[in-house]
């Protein structure tokens, strides 16, 4: 069977999902270079299709959200040259099948939306995304199906980092399940003040969602979303898969 190959390419990951109708039968990740060449992105991907036995030819279709500009640039060049296959960039003018209700509709991310379109198709409802990537967004659809906008913090990984450039004596770790509230070691008072403070943050904000919004369905994705969820009051689904569920739907809206 032919194959549609959807590309997630975030400022610190690049996710690859190929789906063989609406079956995701594969999916990998990379870290995002923003200078990598069409031709390298072309070895790059060929690689994981025989490393899982797959054959790189019989991708018929690409569909690409992006958030470094040139990357998207790069992957329509490696599907023209070594793919017989039609390439769809996330951007003006594609159709979403999803209104957009934000005073510029021009500025949404072309995640934020993909994230939002997979949420309703999986909800059906009102409903609230958060996707723990470089940055946190946090996306609101309404019962309607209409994006209506949301709120962006800070990643985990963008604060630690921030956190150990400014503070001479902490060191980088890699943040794990707290032992408990009160950290007993430097490096136990960081776990609870990033794991907890950052699923008391988002907490607070989907609360003051739900002013708005009531009673939406919840649900998080991104690379970080399992470290944080556990130890949310709020959100208790995590679908690591989303963001590429959505790229899937907006190709099938755009092909028909």
């Amino acid at each position: 069977m032919r194959m549609l190959l959807a590309v997630d390419i975030g400022n610190t990951q690049t996710h690859l999902g190929a789906f063989e109708g609406e079956e995701l039968v594969e999916h990998w990740r990379f870290q995002t270079r923003s200078g990598a060449t069409g031709d390298e992105l072309g070895e790059r991907i060929a690689g994981f299709f025989n490393l899982s036995e797959m054959n790189f030819g019989d991708i018929d279709a690409v569909v690409v959200s992006s958030v470094v500009p040139p990357l998207g640039t790069q992957f329509e060049r490696m599907t023209e040259r070594y793919l017989e296959a039609s390439c769809l960039t996330i951007g003006p003018g594609v159709k979403s099948g999803m209104p957009i209700r934000i005073d510029n509709p021009l500025e949404v991310g072309a995640d934020r939306l993909v994230n939002a379109i997979a949420a309703y198709e999986r909800f059906g409802a009102a409903c609230v995304v958060v996707d723990f990537g470089t940055g946190i967004n946090i996306d609101a659809v309404s019962a309607d199906g209409a994006y209506l906008g949301g709120a962006i913090g800070p990643g985990l990984e963008i604060a630690l980092t921030a956190l150990i450039d400014r503070a001479a004596r902490i060191t980088r770790i890699d943040l794990g399940e707290p032992e408990s509230a009160i950290g007993h070691s430097t490096r136990a008072a960081i776990n609870s003040g990033f794991i907890f403070g950052f699923a008391g943050m988002i907490d607070g904000i989907v609360r003051r969602f739900e002013t708005e919004l009531p009673d939406p369905k919840l649900i998080a994705t991104g690379g970080l979303a399992s470290a944080i969820v556990p130890f949310s009051e709020t959100i208790d689904e995590v679908d690591d898969l989303l963001t590429l569920k959505g790229l899937r739907l907006i190709h099938e809206r755009n092909a028909t």
